[in-house]
């Protein structure tokens, strides 16, 4: 069976000497660790002796094991065309700087390449992240875009995250994309394309999470079967849809999560609309076997009980494919 993690993504508030424990009486097997809060500091892992070997004594010494860590914050400044205070609220004060767009996008490149360098003195295969992007403002097509512009804003993106991704291919770390609305890839064509963009280039691959896809209406199971050979991370997040026309469309209406007249928002795993069935058939069918990381947010319900009933969910909607071929036993029956 794969292994049920928690991203600790929106736990940073928690001191891990905290969250550790919970986790393990929640029942995961073990973490995605977020590097802000101080669950993972990748600056300490690089340059103080014992950091990275305490960190990890930590969670072993609740039975959990450190399977990848997320770089998404710091990873969203490398492409964003708009930088500005949503970006300083979220990384570090030496990325942001004096705060000059080109100068944080440049530190941003920096801090994901110390990332890989500290996943790999951790023993790790997997970083998760965010790109951002340079077209993402161009998400609607009004007024019309031009299809030089988009083109050149996938190009920029690989101008800027080849070298990284070189240098995680040296150390032999991956990075994983979460495929997600503000990035260069937020569904299944958008993704192709940034493959493309990149050259196909083999440290660069998905941090699969079906819930950004099923508010946007598109095929996460296909995305599977289309794109399971870059599937290098797996995020179980659930999301709810209405059925029925609502006050605030797809596009939120600038409504904050949990309002009640949105027509989409994110639910504790298994309380939405997203066929974990299905996702499962189809990543046995591709092969996956890396960790299922349960990305937990659920704006009304009590975070604990959430995270606890997530862990149990997953564990019951897992289960491992067929080594026989259905039917063959009737044939070699037949022949004795």
């Amino acid at each position: 069976m794969r292994p049920v993690t928690l991203f600790t993504g929106q736990w940073a508030d928690m001191p891990i000497a905290d969250l550790a424990p919970k986790a393990a009486s929640w029942g995961y097997d073990g973490l995605e660790l977020a590097t802000w809060g101080d669950h993972m500091d990748v600056h300490k892992v690089l340059e103080e002796d014992g950091y990275a070997e305490s960190q990890q004594k930590l969670l072993s010494d609740n039975g959990l094991s450190l399977y990848a860590i997320s770089c998404h914050l710091v990873g969203q400044a490398v492409a964003d065309k708009i930088i500005d205070g949503r970006h300083k609220a979220i990384v570090p004060p030496h990325v942001w700087g004096d705060g000059d767009p080109e100068g944080v996008r440049q530190r941003a490149a920096e801090e994901v390449i110390k990332t890989a360098e500290a996943a790999h003195k951790l023993g790790l295969e997997i970083v998760t992240g965010f790109t951002g992007s340079p077209i993402w403002h161009l998400f609607y097509s009004w007024p019309p875009n031009l299809p030089e512009d988009i083109e050149a804003g996938f190009q920029e993106t690989a101008e800027r995250w080849t070298p990284i991704l070189d240098r995680f291919q040296e150390l032999g770390v991956r990075f994983a994309l979460e495929v997600h609305p503000s990035e260069i890839a937020f569904d299944g064509p958008s993704w192709a394309r940034a493959l493309d963009a990149m050259g196909g280039h083999p440290a660069f691959g998905v941090n699969f999470d079906p819930s950004h896809f099923g508010y946007q209406n598109a095929d996460y199971v296909r995305f599977i079967r289309d794109h399971g050979d870059r599937i290098f991370h797996v995020h179980m997040k659930d999301v709810w849809w209405s059925d029925v026309r609502t006050e605030a469309g797809t596009l939120g209406g600038h409504t904050d999560f949990g309002d009640p007249r949105r027509s989409w928002d994110f639910r504790s795993l298994g309380r939405g609309k997203i066929d974990f069935e299905e996702i499962i058939r189809a990543l046995n069918d591709v092969g996956y076997e890396g960790p299922l990381s349960v990305e937990w947010e659920d704006m009304k319900m009590d975070r604990e009980h959430g995270a606890a009933e997530a862990a149990a969910f997953v564990k019951r909607v897992d289960f491992p494919p067929s080594d026989i071929v259905f039917d063959q036993q009737f044939s070699k029956a037949s022949e004795g």
